[in-house]
Order: structure tokens, then C-alpha cells, then sequence
């Protein structure tokens, strides 16, 4: 069982978009799939159509794993199930705080689904918090999207600046450039200038795209709908580049 994290410093990146269609894909090849929507704003469980439990919390997911089975739901695609977000995960970083070696309580719960999943997707929220912190124990991957822009670059060098002061892999980082527009000089300027300073990375770009923006219309991932379009072989494309790294 692998453990991909999408991950931002940053909101409003591709994060929730890449993890939905990935983990898409990942099922469409029969692997089972769990995505785990950590974001308490919900999107990804937006996009399938799941709801959380009312008896759901973040303390209920937290304390065992037989809990946390309770909750998680099939989605309209075989092989893929998703542990739908609360709004209560807005307090994650506070249970976690209680909780004893809290730094990998996330990563020992979901080490005791090995034997039902060969891919959990995380979709998690933005900013370093404790949450994030047994995000990076527990991934075996870390995909970043990076707009092309000095803000987007500056918030993943400080994340790389974390990993180092605290000790983390930082092979566990693969950034990919997301929302790329290329008619704009300043996006083709910067990932000319970093594409090769950051290593390893996803050579894979997935651009600015009103299809990628329908998934909230359409609430199913833009493979569903929109199969042949540039974004779909986007994410095709990253996927089958991640697999490398999955091996």
C-alpha cells in the first residue's frame, strides 16, 4: 500500500482537482483506492457526492481504526472509496495535541488498511500544522502543485526550508507545476528557470483549464466528462509519471 498526500502551503493550487483525478485513474485500473478528504471545506467529497455521517468527528476518526471503517463510503466508481470531511476537522490540530505520539497517530491509522487498499489519496488542507505534520510521517509521497508565479515558488521553498529544519524526507517532495497558462510569459519564464532546481520533481504540468473548473458543476472528475480534453491527458500524463515513483 502506497500513501500519495496532495499538499500545499498555499490554497486555491489544483491540490483537491489533482488528488479527485488521480486517484480516479488509480481506480480505473483496478487498484483499490481510498481517498481521505482531510480539508474540512470539503471538496473533494463535494465532487462525489458524499456527504459526511452526522455522528462523524474528527475525535471519532482518530481514536481506532474500527471508527474510522464506520465512515468511510463507496463512491459511483468501482474500486474507489472516500472518507468523507467534517467541518469538526477544523480541530484535527487540537485533538492531535492530545493525543499521544501525535505526530504519527495518522500514519498508524491508516497502515491498518494494507491489506484493503493499495493507494490512499490525501487530500489535505493548507498551511503546517500538526495536521500537516503527520501528513509528511505518513505519505510515502508528497505531490505539491506550484502555480508559475513568485508567490506559489517562494511557499515551496519555505516548505522545503520545514522539511529540512525538522528533519523530513524531502525525497518524499514531488512538485508539479499546476494552473499553467502558457501565453503568459511570466508562467513560461518560471518554469523554464525551476523546472531543473527542483529535484526530484514531476516533469508532468497541468494547465489552466474551464474544464478543470466544471468538475464543480459536473461533481465527478473531469476523466468522467471530459475524457479527451487537454486536461484529462494531463492528468494521464501525471499519473502515469507518478507510477515511477510508486514502484
Amino acid at each position: 500500500m502506497k500513501i500519495i498526500s496532495l499538499y500545499s502551503i498555499k490554497g486555491g493550487v489544483g491540490k483537491t482537482s489533482a488528488c479527485v483525478n488521480l486517484a480516479y485513474l488509480s481506480a480505473s485500473e483496478g487498484h483499490a483506492t481510498l481517498i481521505c478528504d482531510l480539508d474540512p471545506q470539503g471538496a473533494a467529497s463535494y465532487y462525489f457526492r458524499i456527504k459526511p455521517s452526522k455522528k462523524q468527528t474528527g475525535k471519532k476518526i482518530i481514536r481506532r481504526k474500527k471508527i474510522l471503517d464506520r465512515y468511510i463510503k463507496g463512491t459511483d466508481f468501482q474500486h474507489l472509496d472516500l472518507l468523507p470531511a467534517h467541518i469538526s476537522y477544523r480541530n484535527l490540530d487540537i485533538i492531535l495535541d492530545r493525543t499521544q505520539k501525535s505526530k504519527t497517530r495518522l500514519r498508524k491509522l491508516l497502515l491498518t488498511f494494507r491489506d484493503e487498499y493499495d493507494y490512499i489519496f490525501l487530500d489535505c488542507p493548507p498551511n503546517i500544522t500538526l495536521v500537516s505534520e503527520n501528513i509528511f510521517q505518513a505519505s510515502h509521497h508528497i505531490l505539491v502543485p506550484i502555480i508559475p508565479t513568485s508567490l506559489s515558488i517562494l511557499a515551496y521553498i519555505n516548505l522545503g526550508k520545514f522539511f529540512r529544519k525538522h528533519r523530513y524526507d524531502s525525497d518524499k517532495l514531488l512538485p508539479f507545476f499546476s494552473m499553467v497558462e502558457k501565453r503568459k510569459k511570466m508562467h513560461t519564464d518560471i518554469m523554464s528557470e525551476y523546472s531543473l532546481k527542483f529535484t526530484p520533481s514531476i516533469k508532468s504540468m497541468i494547465p489552466y483549464s474551464a474544464d478543470i473548473e466544471k468538475m464543480g458543476l459536473q461533481r465527478k472528475p473531469v476523466l468522467v466528462f471530459q475524457k479527451k480534453s487537454p486536461a484529462s491527458r494531463a492528468y494521464q500524463n501525471l499519473w502515469k509519471e507518478l507510477k515511477d515513483y510508486l514502484i
